[in-house]
């Protein structure tokens, strides 16, 4: 176990649908490991500071050195420690705005990042069922409906229906397939290009037993559920029966594609033709 003056923030990495929301409002309820939020992607920045009252006329003209502050402030529990979530592509957001305020130190990544948060760890959360994780992806976008519950979470969709229904497409669960299978890729590689050994959690995992995950990323990170303290969640679980639906659909079609490819004759190019 680390000792808890060893981490002074950790970032949830992740990719869409693998839990993250969940595992978030886990950790704010221990009430030691702050209050992670999705603060740092680039569109929802004017709609946290404005809920942190920090002036703006645009996000071009938005202070980032002021809205990086107000991120730890409103992120850090008691004991200083402070959390955050970053998809795939928001570090890179996240470090491309900090270059603007360090100069310095552009292109060097986790000094930037360290510079600004001190000592990082890093916890990676994936899931192993990748055609699950497409069609909860899918069904989100096409409902707008990204999580249930929460404690007044910024972006990563709304808590409320869009009015969009949800309506099976084969191809759009492939390209979202291939899209998880990129962004999972990109961390592994960023994770090695630094030589980030990060703590590693499956969806699957956290699914089946919150709390027992929550207590061990708390002993990744150090810290210790206080005396009387309790992990609780604060969001619903989405999935139901029509995303099993679905996924036996999407398997079906591609057995029934499969065999359809394999069982056509093959007849050789005639080179008279």
């Amino acid at each position: 176990m680390t000792h808890p003056m060893d981490t002074d923030t950790y970032f949830i990495c992740a990719t869409p649908r693998t839990g993250s929301s969940l595992l978030l409002g886990l950790l704010d309820s221990t009430g030691v490991a702050g209050h992670p939020q999705a603060y740092f992607r680039s569109p929802d920045e004017v709609a946290w500071a404005e809920r942190w009252g920090i002036p703006h006329a645009s996000q071009r003209a938005l202070d980032y050195g002021e809205f990086v502050r107000a991120a730890l402030a409103a992120g850090r529990t008691g004991n200083g420690v402070f959390g955050a979530k970053l998809m795939w592509g928001t570090h890179a957001e996240l470090t491309d705005r900090l270059a603007g305020l360090r100069p310095d130190l552009a292109g060097d990544e986790l000094r930037l990042l360290g510079r600004e948060f001190g000592r990082i760890r890093f916890v990676y959360l994936r899931r192993d069922d990748i055609l699950a994780q497409a069609v909860s992806w899918l069904r989100a976008e096409q409902t707008g409906v990204w999580f249930v519950g929460g404690k007044g979470e910024i972006g990563g969709g709304k808590a409320t229906p869009a009015g969009g229904r949800p309506s099976f497409d084969r191809d759009a669960i492939t390209r979202t397939m291939r899209t998880i299978e990129e962004h999972n890729a990109g961390w592994e590689r960023w994770f090695e290009d630094h030589a980030i050994e990060p703590y590693r959690v499956r969806y699957e995992d956290l699914s089946a037993d919150p709390s027992a995950v929550t207590l061990r990323v708390l002993d990744h990170l150090g810290l210790a559920l206080p005396a009387g303290g309790r992990v609780t969640p604060s969001h619903q679980r989405q999935a139901d029966r029509l995303n099993e639906e679905w996924a036996a659909r999407y398997r079906l079609s591609s057995r029934a594609e499969s065999s359809s490819s394999s069982s056509s004759p093959y007849s050789p190019p005639n080179p008279h033709a």
